[in-house]
């Protein structure tokens, strides 16, 4: 297959492209805002890309003829986008009808589109992929929006909706387990919510996933996530314990005591049975992904494997 990854420079995007880099033959096109990429790997061709810009899109889409297109461009900073509603708009949703404009145009070409938990309110969890959306954040909107324009569409694919999104790569955004890192390695205390609750996803595990539901020719909703749910809090202390820190330099605190500018729900715990049964997979509860996170890094990568197939990936 000829696959299309959109925001291959994320962490997402990043082990999207090594795992199919790595475990299959597929073609590969990766594509990201900056000019030049950090991957040297010959199989992986890199095409500046801004999915906001249709004739952009069109004229590479059009060219490449792609049989996948991965998106996991977005803009996911929950806060910035109830702050800046026109540019998560524009980014979440325009961007994704950007790319079903030309991928409708070319015979069987498919649209795996990323999505999220907080397309929930999280007052009636556990939630499956029948279970009604009800966002309470604008960036829970603009996913569901996405989703919607997908799903809508003439073109088939894939909505793999995830959650707490953790693990190590190239210069990439802070995530809650690389945060709690930083604060612990202070050594000074300090406090995380315990009354938000999710299911907690390796990114590793999540693009093996997105890999076998390509390949297994999948179509529609997927909640794809580790099995486990737990709050924040425990979650951070479960972080200190696998990593050798303190526990007790974590303390509870509410949601309502942080003052974000977004509202999250409070328990948005996924059912991921649908995908277990389609894939024949399950990916790891919290201390598995985290061991496996841990032993990562204490391999020690330099920035040569990051750029490269490594085994930091």
């Amino acid at each position: 297959m000829r696959v299309m990854i959109t925001g291959a420079h994320g962490l997402l995007g990043q082990k999207l492209s090594l795992v199919f880099g790595r475990e299959t033959s597929h073609e590969l096109l990766l594509t990201d805002l900056a000019a030049r990429t950090f991957f040297i790997n010959k199989r992986f061709d890199y095409q500046q890309l801004d999915i906001t810009q249709l004739s952009d899109v069109k004229s590479l889409v059009g060219s490449y003829r792609p049989d996948v297109i991965i998106n996991t461009a977005a803009l996911t900073n929950v806060d910035a986008c109830e702050e800046d509603k026109l540019a998560a708009w524009r980014l979440n949703v325009d961007g994704v009808k950007n790319l079903i404009i030309p991928a409708r145009r070319i015979d069987g070409c498919r649209i795996v589109q990323l999505s999220t938990d907080y397309v929930f309110n999280g007052r009636s969890g556990p939630y499956d992929e029948t279970a009604r959306p009800n966002p309470v954040s604008y960036y829970g909107k603009s996913k569901l929006a996405a989703e919607n324009a997908m799903l809508d569409s003439p073109v088939n694919g894939i909505v793999a909706r995830t959650q707490v999104l953790y693990g190590a790569g190239y210069e990439v955004r802070q995530n809650f387990v690389s945060w709690v890192l930083a604060q612990l390695e202070k050594a000074v205390p300090f406090r995380v919510v315990d009354d938000q609750k999710g299911n907690p996803t390796l990114a590793d595990d999540l693009a093996f996933g997105i890999l076998k539901l390509i390949e297994r020719g999948a179509e529609g909703i997927f909640h794809v996530s580790g099995p486990e749910s737990i709050d924040r809090f425990s979650f951070a202390r479960k972080i200190a314990e696998i990593f050798g820190f303190d526990p007790e330099l974590i303390s509870p605190t509410s949601s309502a005591e942080t003052g974000q500018a977004a509202n999250r729900p409070p328990d948005s715990t996924f059912i991921t049975l649908k995908f277990e049964a389609a894939c024949n997979e399950r990916l790891s509860d919290v201390a598995r992904g985290l061991e496996r996170l841990r032993q990562q890094l204490r391999d020690g990568a330099t920035h040569t494997d990051l750029l490269s197939d490594s085994r930091f990936f």
